[in-house]
């Protein structure tokens, strides 16, 4: 299905953005877009986690974007979700609330998906160009780094450190002095030493920053006049004179410093002074596009179904040598049994799961073949899968690792119907198919019951297929140490 508009809401460390953009021609143009700073960083206590006191905040902000959201389909909204949190001890919790709040799914994405979605806006609003960039987005709590020719990125790293987290660690009292300074950007210096050999020999033509701290940066150094555009590296140290000269962030008097960003510039101020000094960059221009806008772009790809995790997966089978034609067997009976169980139903999202399932379950045989569906499960849960969310991921890998062995080790598994479903479809998938031929398995029906599931089979399996009826039982045999049912009956009954 075509959509008009899009909407794409960014729930950062520092701000939370909504941003809606009309569809014409594969481009997207910017309608309108909101901006709430909930300052979630801020909030987080020293257990790490989110106070009470900063989720209301986020709360009531999510509810003003639902208002505006009002009337969008769910396929034309995504929500993405950052580095407060992705470490926050009590976000299951805290997300629980903001769904409801605003009324879509919310996405916790990894670092790395966070720097691809960043490069993907960024590309998307500069002329294209086969020189390579290296882009830089300090975020609150996190700063992305990305190389990349036109829209597409080449080299991503997401590094722990933010505007946010840097100015409560080092100038939490307001306070600017030379000692703290120096100490914040040392410690920022050495967060980039885990990258800088990489990207220095990639290399790139043009630096271009993004995201709050930038623009704030490049607006104060231009209408100081120490920079005719963008931020040059003899702006920057002059901004940093200016600082230190201040003082304290209540006595910093500069032209294009807004009000809301003194408080949090100063660690931001640091990052960048040390990325400037450790990858050499002698000017920085500077981007309006950032997250959300690539999230919009992404979120159009799928809609048209160009989708960024169909070619994971693809590259995911190629990199691990996955047997092409047993995927293929094991993602067609497993999508036949899902559509018979769920009927009218069938939900379009756990048919898409379903197959991405069947498709990667093999790849841990590259490792070792005994438990390879642990080694699959590991690789799916921890790896860069671009595209992905970390719950899908996190629902992929446990797909995965429910598609053979004991089924005890699932007791911590949403009580979701769908979620059991899609496992008893994935196991009997991978049952029939274990003979790895083209044999097309036994006429059979599957149905959902009160306790369970019901299989449907012909009279003669026992005899014409024993070793698959014999596995069977043993199937049978791990549904009931769960407490749920498979029964099996002769599938002349069902067309009695």
């Amino acid at each position: 299905m075509q959509y008009e508009t899009l909407a794409a809401v960014d729930l950062g460390s520092n701000s939370f953005h909504l941003q809606i953009g009309r569809v014409v021609d594969n481009q997207i143009y910017l309608l309108d877009g909101l901006r709430e700073q909930v300052r979630l960083g801020a909030g987080l206590t020293r257990d790490k986690r989110i106070d009470r006191a900063t989720q209301v905040r986020a709360l009531d902000a999510l509810r003003r974007f639902s208002d505006r959201l009002r009337g969008f389909p769910a396929e034309a909204v995504r929500v993405v979700g950052t580095n407060t949190l992705r470490v926050a001890k009590n976000s299951r919790q805290f997300l629980a609330e903001a769904k409801e709040a605003l009324g879509f799914p919310i996405e916790v994405i990894a670092g790395r998906e966070e720097a691809r979605l960043i490069y993907l806006g960024v590309a998307h609003s500069l002329p294209l160009s086969r020189d390579k960039r290296l882009v830089m987005d300090i975020g609150g709590g996190s700063t992305e780094f990305i190389i990349g020719t036109g829209v597409e990125p080449e080299l991503m790293d997401s590094l722990y450190m933010g505007c946010v987290s840097f100015s409560m660690k080092y100038f939490a009292d307001g306070r600017i002095e030379k000692s703290t300074f120096k100490q914040a950007e040392l410690a920022a210096r050495n967060e980039l030493q885990t990258i800088v050999k990489q990207y220095t020999r990639l290399g790139w033509s043009e630096a271009v920053g993004s995201s709050g701290t930038a623009r704030s940066i490049a607006s104060i150094v231009e209408a100081s006049g120490w920079s005719e555009h963008g931020i040059s590296a003899s702006g920057l140290d002059k901004l940093r004179s200016a600082f230190l000269k201040a003082g304290e962030v209540e006595r910093l008097d500069l032209p294009g410093l807004r009000e809301d960003r003194a408080f949090i510039l100063p660690g931001g101020l640091a990052i960048m002074c040390a990325a400037f000094a450790e990858l050499g960059i002698e000017h920085m221009s500077v981007s309006d596009a950032a997250l959300r806008q690539g999230v919009l772009y992404d979120l159009l790809g799928r809609v048209q179904k160009h989708d960024m995790r169909e070619v994971t997966v693809r590259q995911f089978m190629r990199r691990y040598h996955v047997d092409t034609a047993q995927a293929q067997r094991v993602a067609e009976l497993a999508g036949g049994l899902y559509r018979n169980l769920s009927g009218a139903e069938n939900d379009p999202h756990a048919d898409q799961t379903l197959a991405w399932a069947a498709a990667l379950h093999e790849i841990g045989i590259s490792i070792a073949h005994n438990g390879y569906h642990k080694h699959s499960a590991y690789i799916i849960a921890n790896a860069d899968m671009p595209g992905f969310s970390r719950m899908e991921q996190s629902q992929l890998a446990q797909l995965v690792l429910a598609h053979r062995g004991k089924l005890s080790k699932l007791l911590d598994l949403s009580p979701v119907p769908r979620d059991w479903e899609l496992v008893f479809c994935l196991r009997l998938a991978s049952l029939f198919c274990r003979s790895r031929t083209e044999l097309d398995p036994p006429p059979f029906a599957c149905e959902l019951t009160d306790s369970g599931f019901r299989l449907l089979l012909p009279d003669t399996l026992q005899e014409q297929r024993p070793l698959s009826a014999a596995a069977l039982a043993d199937e049978a045999d791990e549904w009931k140490s769960i407490g749920l049912r498979l029964d099996m009956k002769p599938l002349r009954e069902a067309a009695a």
